[in-house]
């Protein structure tokens, strides 16, 4: 496996690692909130599709012999962090946090597959599964009205700008 091939495959694994630690720290304050059930099953099942693609990439780093971001903790913490963060704010923050990092995930995912598609036929054509099931989260957080969250710009600004950095940085280190 190519160095390249390598730096794709740590960073999409430590990118699910901090997406599943988003919905568990949103699920964590939201959860078991009154009047939040619908909001909770949202998050818990987004959170399966997190947890699937993470089970995906934990199985290719094993096969291919990579190694796993050194910087798993941190993202661990970092999404939890962000997850419960945003989740205080309110459900309108929650989403506008998902609709952030899944359109930049999007974008991410979108660059790999033009990039290894025709190398790696058969990882591009699951990478695309795994962009069309983030736009998917995406578009839910829009139609719930992540726009409408207070201080929506800012908001979105920062978490697309962090999570831009925790990108460039997983795929190195």
């Amino acid at each position: 496996m190519g160095a390249r091939l390598a730096e794709i495959l740590r960073v999409d694994h430590a990118g699910e690692l901090g997406a599943v630690h988003i919905y568990r720290g949103q699920r964590a304050v939201l959860a078991e909130a009154p009047g939040r059930e619908r909001i909770a099953g949202q998050l818990a099942e987004l959170e399966a599709h997190e947890a699937e693609h993470l089970a995906r990439f934990d199985r290719l780093l094993t096969e291919q012999r990579v190694r796993p971001t050194a910087l798993a903790p941190l993202w661990r913490m970092a999404g939890f962090a962000l997850g419960a963060g945003t989740a205080l704010l309110g459900e309108k923050a929650a989403h506008a946090c998902t609709e952030a990092v899944e359109t930049v995930i999007e974008q991410h995912y979108a660059g790999q597959i033009a990039e290894i598609g025709e190398r790696e036929p058969a990882l591009a054509a699951e990478l695309a599964r795994f962009r069309d099931e983030e736009l998917a989260h995406r578009d839910l957080a829009l139609e719930e009205g992540a726009r409408e969250a207070p201080g929506y710009g800012l908001l979105s600004a920062v978490i697309r700008t962090g999570c831009r950095a925790a990108i460039k940085i997983s795929e190195k280190i």
